[in-house]
């Protein structure tokens, strides 16, 4: 098997805080292959958006090993960083505010190439009008300002600029979270028939389980900074083992009453960082916790081929 382009090894990030510092990320261990699409789903305050943001260096890791192609980003000095941020780009959450009022769509999709001295102004224009047609906009949108779009379109100006400079690894950070229901499915699709055409690699950051399911190879469940369950998508929706995995999927809308019923929904909210429980950080809501759950951090064991779960209840397998 070859090597992952992305390995991830006891990433943890701490921020600081009165009086301290607030542990957000604690031993996140994960990889990612060449062309594969990797979900982080979990609840709002889980850490998805820290963990994408520490993988590009936006933010800087606390403690761990950050490997992109073999080498370790955390090792990197700022010129080496520099070189190297073509490779890995991000589309955010917000096409509203990721896009700069004062700039044209050409002087927004050719930046990056301008600043890393990539071709020719022509040669940057060019590109610019290809990327534009990948995303299924009129090349002549770079006339454009992006406030003379919509919503979607901006989206796609957003996803233009991260394919811009052709990167290896693209994080896209609950980049259909802000548009219209009608019109995420359309986001969805043209993310679904990139990757596919241009063979990317995509951590793909949501809380919405049925478009994961629709666009990823694999799940990472996340909860309070800890990892719940990895699984391939088609094993974590059959049959989910963790108790929070479980309670997410009872939280995706169903049309048949008599299944709505039927499910157990998480009550209470997501304990604060600032002062977690102690063992499994999700014993405080979890319906089939024992007392055993809040003595050990349960570290996640292998249960079957490319499925891991960190629970005590080995019960929960079967």
């Amino acid at each position: 098997m070859s090597a992952p382009l992305v390995s991830v090894r006891g990433l943890a990030k701490r921020f600081p805080s009165r009086g301290g510092s607030l542990q957000v990320l604690t031993d996140i261990s994960f990889d990612i292959a060449r062309g594969e699409v990797v979900g982080l789903v979990g609840e709002s305050g889980s850490g998805k958006t820290t963990i994408g943001r520490c993988l590009l260096r936006l933010i800087e890791p606390s403690a761990g090993e950050l490997r992109f192609d073999n080498f370790d980003l955390t090792m990197l000095s700022s010129r080496e960083l520099r070189n190297w941020r073509p490779r890995a780009q991000y589309i955010f959450q917000d096409p509203f505010a990721s896009l700069s009022p004062r700039m044209t769509v050409g002087e927004i999709l050719t930046e990056g190439l301008d600043i890393n001295g990539i071709g020719s102004r022509a040669e940057r224009l060019a590109r610019a009008q290809v990327v534009l047609e990948q995303v299924e906009l009129d090349p002549s949108a770079i006339e454009r300002y992006a406030h003379e779009f919509s919503g979607g379109q901006r989206q796609r100006i957003g996803i233009a600029r991260a394919l811009a400079l052709a990167p290896e690894l693209i994080v896209a950070d609950e980049p259909v979270s802000a548009l219209d229901v009608s019109i995420q499915a359309q986001i969805v699709n043209l993310l679904c028939d990139l990757q596919q055409r241009l063979g990317l690699t995509m951590l793909f950051i949501s809380h919405d389980l049925a478009v994961v399911e629709y666009i990823c190879d694999r799940v990472i469940v996340l909860y309070l900074g800890r990892i719940m369950e990895i699984a391939r998508c088609e094993d974590l929706y059959a049959r989910p083992r963790h108790p929070y995995t479980r309670a997410l999927m009872d939280a995706i809308p169903s049309p048949v009453p008599q299944v709505q019923a039927r499910r157990h929904l998480l009550t209470g909210d997501i304990p604060s960082p600032a002062n977690p429980p102690s063992g499994c950080v999700f014993r405080t809501r979890c319906p089939v916790a024992i007392p055993a759950c809040a003595a050990a951090v349960p570290s996640l064991r292998h249960v079957e081929e490319e499925h891991f779960v960190a629970c005590i209840r080995e019960d929960l397998d079967a």
